[in-house]
């Protein structure tokens, strides 16, 4: 059953108060809702936050439920089962900048969530709103870490999952969808074949939400939690720049959003920023639009081993746009063989093991720096969004064993010397 306000009669996710077209400005009561009936533009959230405090906020959970205040969930959102994401570590990067020759830079590293990417964030404000609004059962279509936030979220629920994704998965991904033993179905196609099918079955199937399609407003703001936490974790100020890797291109702009929504409360000092987005050159239609100065995406074919990321269609492409010429930022891309050896700096740098995505991350934050569009000297932060066990496929022919060699001091020695 849907989770109504006794006194005011409507649907209660805490400070939201209805949907709003970004397009056109339409507002309607909140539901299940994801496009505008007057333009069919897309629908976000509309909130009306009152006073939040940074009090207030400290003295919350350590997970992302601590700025319940400052998303479409229940004010007794933590009172039901959840993988309780977020608080993830933000590391001083400092041997990664020595190497890419910057001041001072951050990693913020959300290897460390439930199913170890971002998605856990998003998701677990999608199943908070879907409870709300009568949904019983979690679905979603996916490039794999969504798959694998979903099928847990709703295990931990007690809820039944359906995922769809394409059958070109990682083989990593796809196991650690599948142990949850929810419906995972794997489609020939890609991503946006996939999606295409989830659209029609949110419509056929009015007790599934659809994560990413029919509550897709909801869950979008989850991302938000990434920029309060670097922002909280910065001690309550905002970076001078960040550098953030573009799918859908949703998770950009919720950060630009947080930032703003910070400063606009009187959280942090809204002091300017910068924002930017990275792109695999194999699918990388943002930052062709952004380089023709263009406000149009041109849908594209993808082809990378950034799979995470080869989102042919994305839906917030020019809301990126937007975001980045806004704030003087920039959206860059970077090879295949340039996605690697960004995994394999932030590895020996950072300790941190980063899937593809980290890697066009980390690649296009040098590629920016040598361009001299990232400004060396301002503080920096660079978002990795998943972990490296998630893509070994990606590094297997590039890393191994130095030798194998007899169980002997003198032959480790022997291969020590030659480097």
């Amino acid at each position: 059953m849907t989770s109504v306000d006794v006194q005011t009669g409507t649907i209660d996710l805490g400070p939201a108060r209805a949907l709003s077209c970004r397009e056109c400005g339409h507002r309607i009561p909140l539901a299940a809702e994801f496009a505008c009936a007057e333009c069919f533009g897309p629908l976000e959230v509309a909130y009306d936050f009152g006073t939040v405090t940074r009090a207030d906020i400290e003295a919350g959970p350590r997970s992302i439920w601590r700025y319940r205040a400052l998303l479409p969930v229940p004010p007794d959102v933590e009172r039901h089962p959840n993988t309780d994401p977020g608080l993830t570590r933000l590391v001083k990067a400092d041997r990664l900048a020595a190497a890419l020759g910057v001041k001072s830079l951050w990693v913020k590293d959300d290897t460390g969530n439930p199913t170890h990417s971002f998605k856990d964030r998003v998701v677990a404000v999608a199943l908070a709103a879907a409870r709300t609004l009568g949904f019983s059962v979690l679905a979603c279509p996916s490039t794999g870490n969504l798959a694998n936030a979903v099928a847990a979220a709703a295990a931990r629920a007690g809820w039944e999952s359906v995922v769809l994704v394409p059958s070109s998965l990682e083989r990593a991904k796809i196991l650690t969808t599948a142990v949850y033993d929810g419906a995972l179905i794997a489609v020939d196609g890609n991503y946006d074949d996939v999606n295409r099918l989830a659209t029609e079955l949110a419509a056929e199937h009015e007790d599934w939400a659809f994560v990413n399609v029919n509550v897709r407003p909801y869950y979008a703001e989850g991302s938000k939690t990434l920029g309060y936490e670097v922002a909280e974790q910065l001690g309550w100020r905002l970076p001078q720049q960040v550098v953030v890797p573009v799918a859908s291109g949703s998770q950009l702009t919720k950060v630009d959003k947080a930032f703003r929504e910070l400063g606009e409360l009187g959280l942090v000092e809204p002091t300017p920023y910068r924002v930017f987005g990275a792109q695999a050159t194999g699918c990388s239609p943002v930052s062709a639009a952004f380089k023709a100065g263009e406000d149009v995406i041109r849908p594209v074919k993808p082809d990378t081993i950034a799979r995470s990321l080869a989102i042919g269609a994305p839906a917030d492409g020019p809301y990126v746009l937007d975001s980045v010429r806004r704030t003087g930022g920039a959206v860059e891309d970077v090879t295949d063989a340039e996605v690697v050896e960004g995994i394999r700096l932030l590895a020996r740098t950072e300790g941190i093991f980063a899937e593809t995505a980290g890697g066009v991350t980390v690649a296009t934050a040098k590629k920016l720096i040598e361009t001299g569009q990232l400004d060396r000297d301002a503080e920096t932060v660079l978002l990795i969004t998943g972990d490296g066990l998630k893509t070994l496929d990606a590094v297997q022919d590039h890393i191994g064993p130095r030798a194998t060699i007899p169980p002997s001091a003198a032959a480790v020695h022997e291969v020590l010397n030659r480097g």
